[in-house]
């Protein structure tokens, strides 16, 4: 069986520090090139990819550090139609901020763009994408990818919800955020500590968890993201604290 490809172009939340970019990651399957969220990470996507595939980008919302990778979208040569996946609306939101005089708009970049608006539920792209809403103080979306016989589920920002759970059912990857320190609550600005991560993975039985967008004023050196994975490692064997440029076989 194809062995899928996950390579974490950004493992930060909120700013690029020395610990990495913000939020982006890669899902390289058999005939597809996905990507979720498009924060500074994005930039290093042609590191890995040979632009021939479509590429679809799954956006989750429209926080900065999670959309402002996509001013160097300029920079690729794809050979077919990006596609960008999100909620209602997404074209006009982003069509706002990827444009003159703050960049170049997307009419004018050498490969054409497709968007294509996602309502709740379960689509074919042609591959199976489930999308549920997640608990975030602007709508946001997780994302549930099967293809080449594996299931991808990518959940940031969130709170713990029961669509993080779903999303995650039986996951061969579940990604997920770790915005907060372990034991910390942020009800008014909702993200997951390491704990509410795991609980979230082991109720839904998924095989492995990937954590990332780790909050940039919090976590701020790589020792403490590998604290959190050897720290709870006994409890969720095969937890992954996710570096910039690491990449995994699914």
């Amino acid at each position: 069986m194809y062995e899928m490809k996950v390579t974490f172009l950004g493992t930060n939340g909120w700013y690029d520090t020395l610990t990495g970019n913000t939020c982006s990651v890669l899902v390289q399957s058999d005939h597809y090139d996905i990507i979720f969220d498009a924060g500074n990470g994005l930039a290093k996507a042609d590191h890995y990819i040979s632009q021939e595939r479509p590429v679809f980008l799954f956006i989750s919302h429209f926080h900065m550090d999670h959309v402002a990778g996509l001013h160097t979208l300029m920079k690729f040569r794809f050979r077919q139609p990006l596609h960008i996946c999100g909620q209602a609306g997404i074209a006009g939101v982003l069509r706002s901020l990827v444009r003159e005089p703050f960049t170049v708009p997307f009419e004018q970049l050498p490969y054409p763009v497709k968007f294509i608006e996602l309502a709740e539920g379960t689509h074919h792209l042609p591959f199976q994408v489930e999308c549920r809403p997640l608990v975030h103080p602007v709508p946001c979306f997780g994302y549930r990818v099967t293809l080449d016989g594996k299931t991808v589920t990518f959940c940031t920002d969130t709170g713990v919800c029961d669509n993080a759970v779903r999303l995650a059912r039986d996951a061969d990857l579940l990604i997920t955020e770790c915005g907060l320190k372990p034991g910390e609550e942020s009800p008014q600005w909702p993200h997951l500590n390491p704990e509410q991560a795991i609980r979230i993975a082991r109720e839904a039985n998924g095989k492995r968890l990937a954590l990332i967008h780790f909050a940039a004023h919090l976590y701020t050196t790589l020792e403490e993201r590998f604290d959190i994975q050897n720290t709870y490692a006994s409890e969720c064997p095969g937890l992954l604290a996710a570096t910039d440029d690491l990449t995994i076989e699914v």
